[in-house]
């Protein structure tokens, strides 16, 4: 037996809690059918999704469904990057399937939607699901970010279904992800390919979410993961009372991580993409925003700190979104010139007739080290890969400039000593908690009871996460109410919509009521690491958010 810590062998042996609903016969639970509002779909989702589309959302009441407990053959894959809880998932849809039908099988689809269409894949049996239970990763069959667009790989995915005679395919996955699951259930249902799709709600960057969906699993045991280590370099710098730490973290598209952290730490500055967008704030602005926190709290004796960053952040400041935007356009020319250039000053040369003064100008503004990221290599689809760009290392070079002025004009007289660092990866293959755990699994078995239920083109729903596991309501409802029609790669395409934060509700207000007092007070709290066993209040506890968005606490 390979070597496990005495935590993942305990891990293993935990029992989440879920409704007493989902662990019924499910031959004796049928759906219970509500009108989903929405008050306007485009047209072109409606015409795009002709086979599918739908309003009715649904959940689960006792009644009779004898279709439940027939033999499948149901797929699973995990798409996009790594959350904590997707092996409970897989556990959850296991365990839901075998007690329906001792001949069901699970088949798991090596690295995301390519081992559907390469037809890799294997069976998942008990010994395995119960390797993984509770434990963090994807590793069970790995995961991958290959879209099924293109005839070529429907019409090899579709032939992979046939032969396995596939009665259904649940795909693990964020927005784009599920926006792939979407497609793949219109054009299924197009062909007459009798396979339903199912999706599952995933980011660690929060930003799939709505009425109905209230949050992605992996943002819980990823944020509490983050605010930790956080809290840690707080101690420490109050400990030193000579640091200034700045943290980058996860969630390029929406501002949801660092939120979170700042509701659970208090920072001194959090900066939140959504509302640097709306104010239209400069660049130069949010510097001098920063410089004027350090500067009074060098007033004060108190040359040290914590700023928080979403990775994102330079797609909401106006000047470098503009610029990516620019370099995005311009990178098919570019790229073929790239490796022929030798140095950032050739680069320049390069682009200065290519790019808008203003675009220009920010190049040549930003720091050399920092200028060389924004150029350097794509992403498979030409965008800049935003989370390689130093943002945190772009703000202290620039803040350190701004200092040095104010000194020399006596308008500062502290010591700026920063240090950078990133936390992203570290928080996606956490060992879930006990939340994440109990979600996940509710999730896995949701999504069976979808199936049974005859639905496709939906994405298994929890709601109620702010009370306790056995009051939550299951259901689904239909991926293509979650749709917007967003230009990509210069054509109009239906995609399901990133929430992003709302500057209007209850956790932003919540910190910006309070983000005054904490910059220049050290109210710095310390959550340390997550808690599996234990009083409820440590080991059971929800995000603030969560906790603010449904009035709880």
């Amino acid at each position: 037996m390979k070597n496990i810590s005495p935590l993942q062998k305990a891990r293993y042996a935990y029992k989440p809690v879920i409704p007493q609903l989902l662990m019924k016969n499910p031959s004796l639970i049928e759906l219970k059918k509500e009108e989903l509002l929405k008050n306007e779909v485009d047209e072109r989702i409606k015409n795009e999704f002709a086979f599918t589309h739908t309003t009715q959302a649904v959940t689960f009441k006792d009644g009779k469904n004898p279709q439940a407990l027939k033999p499948r053959n149901v797929g699973v894959l995990l798409s996009g990057g790594q959350a904590p809880g997707g092996h409970n998932v897989v556990a959850g849809l296991f365990d839901a399937i075998c007690e329906s039908n001792p001949e069901s099988k699970l088949i798991g689809f090596h690295l995301g939607p390519s081992g559907l269409v390469n037809g890799d894949y294997e069976i998942l049996t008990k010994e395995i699901v119960d390797s993984v239970r509770n434990t963090g990763g994807f590793d069970i069959i790995g995961c991958g970010r290959t879209k099924i667009e293109t005839d070529e790989q429907i019409e090899k995915a579709v032939s992979v279904i046939k032969s396995l005679n596939l009665d259904s395919l649940v795909i693990i996955g964020g927005d784009d992800s599920n926006t792939n699951a979407a497609i793949l259930a219109e054009v299924f249902k197009k062909k007459e390919v009798p396979c339903q799709v199912i999706g599952i709600p995933k980011t660690i960057d929060g930003d799939l979410k709505n009425e109905y969906i209230e949050a992605s699993f992996g943002f819980d045991t990823a944020t509490k993961f983050y605010s930790s280590v956080i809290g840690s370099l707080a101690r420490d710098t109050m400990s030193s009372k000579k640091y200034w730490n700045f943290v980058k973290l996860m969630g390029r598209s929406a501002s949801h991580i660092a939120l979170e952290c700042a509701l659970q730490i208090q920072p001194n500055v959090c900066l939140i993409g959504e509302e640097i967008k709306q104010k239209g704030a400069s660049l130069a602005q949010v510097i001098d925003h920063i410089c004027d926190v350090i500067s009074k709290r060098a007033l004060n004796g108190e040359n040290y700190g914590l700023v928080l960053i979403p990775e994102g952040i330079v797609e909401f400041i106006p000047e470098t979104a503009n610029l990516i935007l620019e370099l995005n356009i311009n990178w098919q020319e570019f790229e073929k010139v790239y490796e022929s250039l030798k140095n950032l000053t050739e680069k320049k040369a390069w682009l200065k007739d290519r790019l808008t003064l203003n675009a220009f100008a920010t190049l040549c503004e930003l720091p050399d080290e920092i200028a060389e990221q924004f150029l350097a290599l794509r992403d498979p689809h030409g965008n800049i890969i935003v989370s390689k760009i130093e943002t945190e290392k772009l703000f202290i070079g620039m803040i350190q400039s701004r200092l040095l002025k104010m000194r020399a004009n006596g308008e500062y007289s502290g010591h700026f000593s920063p240090m950078a660092f990133f936390y992203g990866y570290e928080g996606r293959c956490v060992m879930p908690s006990n939340f994440d755990s109990n979600y996940c699994y509710a999730l896995g078995r949701t999504a069976f009871l979808l199936i049974a239920n005859g639905l496709t083109g939906y994405i298994a729903t929890v709601r109620n996460l702010e009370q306790n596991a056995e009051n939550w309501i299951c259901g689904g409802i239909p991926l293509t109410m979650m749709m917007n029609v967003e230009i990509r790669k210069g054509v109009p395409k239906p995609v399901i919509e990133k929430s992003l934060v709302d500057l209007n509700g209850k956790p932003f207000l919540e910190f910006a009521q309070k983000r005054d007092e904490w910059a220049f007070n050290t109210e710095y709290v310390f959550t340390g690491p997550i808690q599996y066993f234990g009083p409820s209040e440590c080991c059971d506890r929800i995000t603030r958010t969560l906790q603010l968005e449904k009035a709880r606490g």
